[in-house]
């Protein structure tokens, strides 16, 4: 027979149970809700707009995406989502992220065209590269899964591409069929970066390290295969002619000031150094075909700043936002 003492002591157990799981789903539903009125709240009334240049805000709503007029100079408007890398066109676009944690969470978060977000897919590593195509069908991501500099020898990097059509995602572009100096190559060092998609989606450009050389490589989505066709080349950016690449080249050996942007023919295979003189190492964006922006140091205690140059080697730099990066110009 059960006491009554028994019988209180398992309503009092059942009870607190009971409160224990009420609680629990109270705090996840409350998690949940603040995290969709954040997002809400990053996304209301500010979407891709044509004309508009696009940037990472490292200064009012820092990490927050905002936005400028291509042309002329205006205030610009904070309301984005938060990222770490940004970029967007034609109606996509492509947020990397990084959550604190043990370990921190990185994600590719794919965004509509009220940067309302339509995919999320999980990943391993620091966020360094992000691009869409043209027409907002391809994307591609490169995080450093080892080290967080290129200008250094120990790294490596896990380069993604999505193809947002289909659905279908490549992890890690390292697999993809090689030929270098016209044969077919294997090595276990082989990494891939800073990739930019054609116009048709499926011829696409990136840099590919291997025995301590950078190459450019020409790639193929259908036929997946990359061949060669340059070294010292880095981070490439197609212009929207798909007639030149904008790309970083390595000037000095070492970490202090390595590289310098250049502009290559892709029909003459002659390249040209731009007036920037400064070491950027980033991937320039084109704001048009005949301007270029990127990001560098910032000066006042400013983390990055946005400068742009024009893509035929002539005239200076101009200081074009101040506190930004992740320049993307959607047209």
């Amino acid at each position: 027979m059960t006491s009554p003492l028994s019988s209180l002591r398992s309503r009092v157990v059942a009870v607190t149970a009971a409160a224990a799981v009420l609680t629990g789903v109270a705090v996840t539903y409350t998690l949940h809700a603040a995290q969709r009125a954040e997002s809400a709240d990053a996304t209301s009334e500010f979407g891709l707009d044509r004309g508009k240049l696009y940037f990472r805000s490292t200064e009012a709503g820092a990490g927050r995406v905002a936005r400028v007029p291509a042309a002329g100079k205006a205030a610009r408007t904070t309301g984005g989502p938060t990222c770490e890398r940004f970029y967007a066109a034609a109606g996509t676009g492509l947020c990397l992220q990084r959550r604190s944690g043990i370990p921190p969470k990185s994600y590719a978060v794919v965004l509509d065209d009220r940067l309302r977000e339509k995919r999320r897919i999980a990943l391993t590593g620091i966020p360094n590269r992000a691009r869409v195509s043209a027409s907002g069908r391809m994307l591609s991501w490169t995080m450093f899964a080892t080290g967080d500099s290129y200008a250094g020898s120990s790294f490596s990097t896990r380069t993604s591409i999505l193809d947002t059509r289909t659905g279908y995602l490549i992890k890690n572009m390292e697999e993809i069929p090689l030929t270098l100096d016209g044969r077919r190559y294997h090595s276990p060092d082989v990494n891939y970066w800073g990739v930019t998609f054609a116009k048709d989606d499926n011829r696409f450009y990136a840099t590919v390290s291997t025995k301590g050389r950078t190459h450019l490589v020409q790639g193929d989505m259908k036929k997946w295969a990359a061949t060669t066709l340059r070294t010292n080349v880095e981070c490439p950016s197609l212009s929207p002619d798909n007639t030149r690449i904008a790309f970083k080249k390595r000037v000095r050996k070492g970490t202090q000031d390595p590289w310098r942007l250049y502009v290559l023919d892709l029909r003459t295979m002659r390249e040209r150094p731009l007036a920037e003189r400064h070491s950027v190492d980033d991937q320039a964006a084109w704001l048009d075909d005949d301007t270029l922006a990127y990001a560098l140091p910032g000066e006042d205690g400013r983390k990055q700043d946005i400068w742009s140059t024009p893509a035929n080697g002539s005239g200076s730099p101009t200081l074009r936002i101040r506190g930004g990066s992740s320049p993307a110009a959607v047209r």
